[in-house]
């Protein structure tokens, strides 16, 4: 069955067509999730109240681009969602009460897997995790960050600043 085929099931309640715009989507939003997520508990909670509100909001789907964009958009802002309720950056330092950070070595992600580098991403703290993941991969701005998580630019800056050195030393002594 073709997706458009899949989303009109869906819309129209059929089960079937909504295991299938499941299963064909869960395997990459889970990776989504994971990245914002302590565990992988955590990351089946942000799954499935994500899949939630895909389910739920599928009529406002417009076909206008990829309906894999519009669910990993969906994924990231259930996953922030819950971190807000938990106030993830309530320890976080503004950039201008922040030590220097020094220069992050790219050298040292070359030689990780992709599920290496996500077990790292995984192990940050929270706060620098949610940034990183936010500015490195989903793309945001640090202003664009720092409306979502309600914290100043300058905090944003900050915990991706430290989010770089945290991995950085990590991945340093994870390859020796």
């Amino acid at each position: 069955m073709e997706m458009n085929e899949i989303i009109r099931g869906c819309l129209d309640g059929n089960r079937k067509a909504q295991k299938q715009f499941y299963e064909h989507l869960a395997h990459r939003m889970m990776g989504v999730c994971l990245r914002y997520a302590d565990d992988i508990e955590m990351a089946e909670d942000f799954l499935q109240e994500g899949f939630i509100k895909v389910f739920t909001n599928l009529k406002n789907f417009r076909s206008e681009g990829a309906i894999e964009g519009w669910v990993r958009r969906i994924m990231v802002n259930t996953a922030l969602e819950i971190l807000r309720k938990n106030d993830v950056l309530k320890y976080s330092v503004d950039i201008e009460a922040a030590k220097a950070v020094g220069d992050v070595n790219p050298d040292a992600f070359q030689r990780l897997t992709t599920a290496e580098l996500l077990k790292h991403i995984q192990a940050l703290p929270v706060g620098f995790r949610t940034v990183f993941n936010l500015f490195a991969i989903e793309g945001y701005t640090h202003r664009e960050i720092a409306e979502l998580l309600n914290i100043s630019v300058g905090t944003s800056k900050s915990q991706y600043a430290r989010a770089k050195v945290w991995l950085q030393k990590r991945i340093e002594e994870f390859n020796l």
